[in-house]
């Protein structure tokens, strides 16, 4: 049961990682690309661990590729931060 629930949030990381690298393709906007190699990895995590039956999630480098695929969430955040405030764009509301 626990590689068929891995296998699923695997699958639906992928599909994530899928239309983040969609919107990447129209808008050439890095931001979701690095939402996109954010989800894939998360899913790559998830299919190594199927594979291996690692179940630790707190083995090191199930926790360092983790911090990487967030760390580039949060690189993207910013960096699509600082750009609004270079162009002087008006913030929403």
């Amino acid at each position: 049961m626990n590689h068929t629930l891995v296998g699923a949030i695997g699958f639906g990381s992928a599909i994530a990682g899928l239309f983040f690298f969609k919107f990447w393709w129209r808008s050439r906007d890095r931001f979701f690309l690095y939402f996109a190699v954010s989800f894939w990895l998360e899913a790559g995590i998830r299919v190594v661990q199927a594979v291996l039956g690692e179940g630790n999630e707190l083995a090191p480098w199930v926790y360092s590729m983790r911090v990487l695929a967030h760390g580039l969430i949060v690189l993207a955040i910013i960096q699509k931060n600082r750009a609004g405030r270079r162009t002087g764009a008006a913030p929403p509301g």
